[in-house]
């Protein structure tokens, strides 16, 4: 047994002491980068149960809505002690001197976590500034598994998964919109890149139209929306084979992927 808990001891992520009659796991102190559903999935079909357990054991949480994750935890256990919990705000509107001050608990010993609105946390998400500070620091990161749309619908597209580039937004104003599409596309063709975006649900249908209305013909276009949700859409076409069959996703987030 004492062989087993060094050997457990050596993950790194957890370490195991023996009790009387059974193994009890101890956190290690970090701050937990925690990902969360792409909708409302049922946790136990995208996260591990392994997150569960150490979410239940952080008291702290850096997030980018404090009401929208505590109904997350609400999720993970009905049971989780949200007014004993501490949560700290983090938006395109907090100032760096702020954001610096978060992680005083995990300067004191005491575990993090970091919980984005949905999916990975620090990807296209601003909690990336926190784990920046976190690592200049010397602190303990640890990224737990969970969903990303970047990731599924790169798998699910069957364009190039070796070399693709994810844009955020893409401008809003017609012109510059026109001008960074071509731009992207031309990228597809030069280097065998995967281009990858996103845009607000409510625009989803323009961007569409952009896409046919910019873009080459024969350029192929996916489209993935609500991924790991019921009503899950993934589908690739060339961009001529988009015109007139645009889907209504007015209503729901989609990531835009474009190839050659």
């Amino acid at each position: 047994m004492d062989y087993l808990c060094r050997c457990v001891a050596k993950i790194g992520l957890i370490r195991t002491v023996q009790s009387e009659n059974n193994f009890m796991p101890i956190m290690e102190t970090a701050l937990y980068l925690i990902p969360v559903t792409l909708g409302e999935t049922p946790l136990e079909r995208v996260l591990p149960q392994h997150n569960s357990e150490i979410i239940k054991e952080i008291r702290y949480f850096i997030v980018e809505n404090v009401r929208t994750a505590r109904r997350f935890l609400r999720r993970v256990d009905a049971q989780f002690d949200i007014d004993g919990s501490q949560f700290f705000e983090l938006n395109k509107h907090t100032s760096p001197a702020d954001i610096a001050g978060f992680l005083a608990p995990l300067a004191e010993g005491k575990s993090m976590g970091v919980i984005s609105e949905a999916g990975c946390p620090a990807v296209a998400d601003p909690g990336a500034d926190v784990v920046a500070i976190a690592q200049r620091k010397g602190m303990k990161v640890v990224p737990l598994v969970g969903p990303s749309s970047i990731i599924l619908s790169v798998m699910a597209s069957g364009f190039n998964g070796q070399s693709f580039a994810f844009h955020g937004y893409l401008p809003i104003k017609s012109e510059e919109r026109a001008r960074r599409l071509k731009q992207l596309e031309q990228r597809i063709y030069n280097e065998d890149e995967t281009q990858l975006f996103i845009e607000t649900p409510y625009r989803n249908g323009k961007m569409i139209e952009d896409i046919i209305k910019n873009c080459r013909p024969q350029t192929k276009l996916c489209i993935a929306a609500n991924l790991t949700c019921d009503d899950e859409f993934v589908r690739t076409r060339m961009v001529k084979e988009w015109k007139g069959n645009i889907p209504d996703l007015s209503k729901i987030p989609a990531i835009f992927l474009l190839y050659k």
